[in-house]
């Protein structure tokens, strides 16, 4: 069985918040990570050295998800890349047309997982572990994970305007 060390993940989110603690979840795990801040660099990026799972999500500038996925399914080269896709809008009007698209793929080309957010370190973790078949070991802080998932909990639920002062706030904005 391979190593999670062994792996690259293409992390795939406009959200830089988001993208960012995704990559750090799956980077604790072992595994080597990448980001994309939408669907037209992430295609870039699979197309310079592709990935061996993609997390994407589906509401996006430039490209949207549905749109990546039309794109990498229609290469032969890329038909078979695993997806995960993650996004908040699995059941409002924002996403339910790209569920919809997602659901119109043939069985074989549909993303393994969808994950609606916040997601939790341990739940990506387990999926991107089975679908490439690794075994792979969460840090031993549980506290730490948990403290992350509710802070993108609160991260989702905070007003743009508010996320921006705090970004001031910590010299990041």
């Amino acid at each position: 069985m391979a190593s999670a060390s062994e792996k690259k993940i293409l992390v795939v989110d406009d959200e830089p918040d988001v993208r960012n603690f995704l990559a750090a979840c799956i980077e604790d795990a072992g595994f080597q990570v990448e980001t994309a801040a939408d669907g037209v660099e992430a295609l870039e990026k699979v197309k310079a050295d592709p990935p061996d799972l993609m997390t994407l999500d589906m509401v996006m500038p430039r490209k949207s998800g549905i749109n990546v996925m039309r794109t990498l399914r229609s290469n032969e080269r890329y038909a078979k890349l695993p997806v995960i896709v993650i996004t908040a809008h699995a059941h409002d009007e924002l996403g339910s047309e790209d569920i919809k698209g997602f659901n119109a793929f043939a069985s074989g080309l549909r993303p393994r997982y969808t994950m609606e957010k916040p997601v939790t370190p341990e739940k990506l973790v387990k999926a991107i572990g089975d679908i490439l078949q690794v075994d792979v070991e969460m840090p031993d802080d549980e506290h730490s994970a948990d403290d992350r998932a509710q802070v993108m909990k609160m991260v989702g639920e905070t007003d743009p305007e508010t996320l921006k002062k705090i970004q001031k706030l910590l010299g990041n904005g």
